[in-house]
């Protein structure tokens, strides 16, 4: 489950009189500046549950679509893809309005702006039954309060709307709010699949034959991990790279934005986030500002400290994984934002290991040194199976809140010579239909 905020973004042939200012008599507006829509949407528990025979290629599931229909349905919801990388276990869509996400089960949509993430639900669902997906095993969708509500259309104008909208199509979803409501706070619309437990795309367990099978792994132990931080009120010195001044709409090189973005994330630290060998990047530059990324992150035992609450992990515990960034860096409503679900250690790894993930703390002081906010939120969501501890220690949530605590306790980067401390300002442990969440705010001393 995952929600970030995001600038509505301006590629090189989008330029927004409203960001450029222009020959107006009268200042400029702010854009539409708004927490990022996230639509995500499960059609089996896990890629092993697909029975659908593979492509060509040995691609199976909603993988099996190509780049055109995807395509065409990011029409309805009013943006564009930039680039894709295509991994080993999913495709990394870059949009002109954040990230798409295909595995074979599942699909995640973050789209910003005033972009009409719901209105892609439909077409969604006929492509997946195409492809031998029918039924929806979960779905989740959540945002951030509104910056500028006003300006955003169809069911999108008020998070009643949303809910209607949704509960056309879903007789178990059940709407949460989180944090305070005359403040930030997180919307949030799941559904429960108990009522098909474990079920695959024809809705079928899988049997003992199919479990014994070379192609069936069972779960991950960390089946679904997320991990946000969410910021605001980024310093000037923060800011100041994202402003493109050498770029141009007039270009004739179509991959300069690319090339640019590459250039960027290795001077900024970007690329340093996880180890190269684990990473695929593929980066952004807007005109005239305005950054995005997608990673994808091959990660497994031998790259992770796991030392979380389950004990050993199960044999051939790896995968493929992704982060996100998005930034829009215009003073008075700059933001940055990270997401990623590859599973962190909730320890410290020593400073001489540079080929590991880093662990959940390293990761908070390194993005939050990179972007240097005045606020910032974080959250970890999880599947509640991860969330158990063993032998009555602390679960796997209240862990994140410590390392939230200490990564930002310890001052991770230095503003006009002086130390950055951070308190936090707001701390809940909220436990959903089969997830659990971490959330916690903090801002500047």
């Amino acid at each position: 489950m995952r929600h970030i905020l995001c600038a509505q973004q301006v590629h090189p042939h989008e330029r927004d009189p409203e960001i450029e200012g222009g020959e107006h008599d009268t200042p400029p507006q702010p854009p539409s500046r708004v927490p990022e829509k996230l639509l995500e949407i499960w059609f089996a528990p896990t890629a092993a549950h697909i029975s659908a025979e593979p492509s060509a290629d040995g691609r199976t599931g909603l993988r099996r679509v190509e780049r055109h229909v995807w395509e065409e349905m990011l029409d309805i919801v009013k943006c564009k893809v930039l680039s894709v990388v295509n991994g080993v276990e999913m495709d990394a869509y870059l949009l002109s309005e954040s990230s798409l996400f295909v595995s074979p089960h599942k699909l995640i949509l973050k789209t910003c702006g005033t972009t009409l993430n719901l209105l892609g639900l439909p077409r969604i669902l006929e492509i997946a039954a195409k492809v031998n997906l029918p039924t929806v095993y979960r779905l989740f969708y959540s945002r951030k309060s509104f910056m500028f509500p006003e300006r955003q259309s169809g069911p999108h104008r008020d998070w009643k709307e949303e809910v209607e909208f949704l509960d056309r199509y879903f007789s178990n979803g059940a709407a949460y709010t989180i944090g305070k409501m005359n403040g930030d706070h997180w919307l949030l619309y799941l559904t429960n699949p108990e009522d098909h437990p474990q079920a695959s795309s024809s809705g079928i367990t899988p049997s003992e034959n199919e479990v014994g099978h070379t192609d069936y792994h069972p779960p991950s132990v960390h089946s679904d991990y997320t991990i946000e931080i969410l910021m605001s009120g980024l310093s000037g010195p923060a800011r100041d790279p994202f402003f493109n001044s050498e770029l141009s709409e007039d270009s004739s090189d179509p991959t300069l934005p690319s090339t640019h973005a590459q250039e960027l994330s290795q001077k900024l630290g970007i690329s340093d986030i996880f180890p190269h060998h684990l990473t695929t990047l593929d980066a952004y530059s807007f005109v005239p500002c305005g950054y995005s990324s997608n990673a994808l992150i091959k990660w497994g035992d031998e790259n992770l400290e796991l030392d979380s609450p389950h004990g050993p992990p199960a044999p051939s515990h790896s995968g493929e994984g992704y982060y996100t960034i998005h930034v829009t860096p215009e003073e008075g409503w700059s933001y940055a934002s990270f997401e990623c679900n590859v599973p962190l250690s909730v320890g410290g790894h020593p400073p001489d290991v540079e080929k590991k993930i880093p662990s959940l703390k390293d990761l908070v002081k390194r993005v939050v040194t990179i972007f240097q906010p005045s606020r910032l939120t974080l959250t970890l969501f999880i599947s509640a199976e991860d969330n158990e501890s063993a032998q009555g220690g602390p679960s796997a949530v209240e862990l994140a809140q410590r390392s939230f605590k200490t990564a930002l306790d310890e001052s991770p980067y230095s503003l006009e010579d002086k130390p950055a401390k951070y308190k936090r300002t707001d701390k809940i442990n909220y436990e959903f239909g089969g997830y659990d969440l971490a959330f916690a705010s903090f801002e500047l001393k």
